[in-house]
Order: C-alpha cells, then structure tokens, then sequence
C-alpha cells in the first residue's frame, strides 16, 4: 500500500470515529456524574434529523449543527426529568428515550429522504497543513472534526484538574456524602445529562451534515449503542476512550475496505464487524473487574432520593 493510500485510510478512520467520539465522551461524563443514559442513540437520532432539517432549509450547515445539539440537549432533558424529577428508572428511561427518538425521527424526516446537502466546508489551517503526511491527517477537517480533537483533552482536564470536575466525580462515587457536604446533587447530575445530550446531538449532526451529507431514516446504525460500549472499554477515561474511538471506526471501514481489495467474505459478516467487536470488548472489559470497580463511578445508575 502506498503511502498516499495509507492517508487516506486514516483520514477514512478519522471521519468514521468522529460520531463516536462526540457520542461516548458526552456519555461519560454523564456516567461520572453517576447517571446511566441508554437513549445515546435517540438524542443521536434528534440530532441528525433536526440538522439536516435546518442546514436544508438555510443552506447554512454550521447553523444545522446548532439546531441538532439543541435537538439532542432537549431529549436530554426530558430524560432528566423523567429519572431526576420523577425518580423514574434510569434503564426504562434510557431505552424509552431511544425507541421514542427512533421512532419521532422517522416521522419528522420523512419530507427528507432522497435530499442530498453540500455538506460542511473543510477550513485548512494555514501553514500547518502544508506539513507532509501530518498536515493532511490533522489541519484540513471540518470543524466537527476539530472539536473532536479539543473536546477529549478538554474533558479530561476538567474531570481532573478543575475543582468542578472534582465535584462531579464525587457526586458520581457517592451521592449521599456529596450531599452531607452541601453539593446540589441533582443539579450537578441535571449538568452532566445535558451536556451528553449536546455532544449526541452533535454526533448526530455530523453524520448528517459531513459523514454522509444526507437524512437517512436509523442512519446513526448503532453508533449511539457502540458509544455506550466505549465507556466502559475506556474505563471511564478519556483518553482510553478516544483510542478505542479509533479502532471501532477502523473496524467499521474494514468492510469497504475489504470489498475494495475482493476478499471473499460475505458482506452481511463485515457489516456485523463492528458490532461483533463491540461484544468482544465487553467481554474482555467485564474480566478485569479490578480496573472497572477502580474507574468506575459507583453510584451509577442509583437514584438519589434528597431528604426532605
């Protein structure tokens, strides 16, 4: 393989990780916070239709982008009020929230299917991306593509340099004695939920408006399933997350890939690829259980009932 041809199979990885990124670190914080959200994949779905919806309409797709984190951001607050207000079950909610996203977005874009979109512009920033090989992989994206470079670092600098990514952690480990010590439980949790449902939102928005400029009913195909999935590979750590962002997203291309060069696999086994993964990781991660009790949040998925 030539090297131009290895560039842009890891340009190819770059775009295909991008959603997951967005969608797995915005959930991870959620987690931090000692919250479970299994509707990744509706608030995904409300962000991918919403966009594509605005930037169609506007011809404006920076614009569609905003409009698909709102979109994520209010289905994020319905989910908090089900499970914060109403002390409703985070699981029921979650999966709730997906099947009503799922569903909401097939009606809302019926109008959309067949509609293509220019798509995003690409910004090359000057004299960086000149640079042989490393201009090309990392200084001519879009800006999804950039915010997902900053949005991984930034998280994990707040989580663990800030004294409200103190806080937040230790809402998440324990709720009672966070607040024995005078912390707003529910809205430090309220935060963190709107927060996952912005960068779903914009997940969403993404594979709308630069992945595959168009609305296609279900298009997110699982990802917002796969994020769930990288949480728990990553060990509720940001760095972790982003490297198996990056697999997942070169596992997802093998098939083109693999189709490219006439392997004789059957194309219903390489779509299954990343999904298969996503088992194996789980099964991989689950035994370590050392690493898990270490990073994981340990009031996740608890309600917090505050005394009256």
């Amino acid at each position: 393989m030539t090297s131009d041809a290895w560039v842009l199979t890891a340009l190819t990885i770059i775009t295909a990780a991008t959603p997951l990124v967005y969608a797995a670190i915005g959930e991870l914080v959620v987690e931090k916070s000692g919250v479970l959200n299994l509707g990744v994949e509706g608030m995904m779905l409300a962000g991918a239709v919403a966009s594509f919806a605005v930037a169609h309409v506007t011809g404006l797709g920076y614009l569609g982008a905003l409009a698909g984190a709102v979109a994520g951001t209010t289905l994020a607050a319905l989910f908090a009020l089900l499970t914060l207000g109403f002390q409703a079950s985070q699981v029921a909610a979650g999966l709730s929230l997906t099947i009503f996203g799922t569903g909401l977005t097939a009606l809302l874009g019926q109008p959309l299917v067949g509609i293509a979109f220019k798509g995003v512009p690409e910004f090359a920033i000057p004299v960086l991306a000149e640079v042989p090989v490393i201009g090309q992989l990392f200084f001519r994206h879009d800006l999804f593509v950039y915010g997902s470079f900053i949005l991984v670092p930034a998280v994990a600098w707040f989580l663990y340099r800030t004294n409200a990514g103190l806080t937040l952690r230790a809402v998440g480990d324990s709720h009672d004695a966070a607040h024995a010590l005078g912390i707003q439980v529910l809205r430090w949790r309220l935060a963190a939920i709107l927060f996952g449902g912005c960068c779903a939102g914009i997940a969403g928005s993404y594979l709308a408006l630069s992945y595959s400029p168009m609305w296609v009913e279900n298009m997110t195909a699982g990802r917002g399933w796969i994020a769930l999935a990288l949480v728990v590979f990553a060990t509720w750590r940001p760095g972790r997350l982003l490297l198996g962002a990056y697999l997942f997203g070169a596992i997802s291309i093998l098939q083109l890939h693999g189709q490219a060069v006439g392997l004789e696999i059957p194309s219903q086994f390489m779509s299954m690829l990343p999904y298969l993964a996503t088992i194996i990781v789980l099964v991989l991660t689950s035994m370590d259980r050392g690493k898990i009790s270490l990073h994981a949040p340990r009031c996740i998925g608890q309600p917090f009932y505050p005394a009256s």
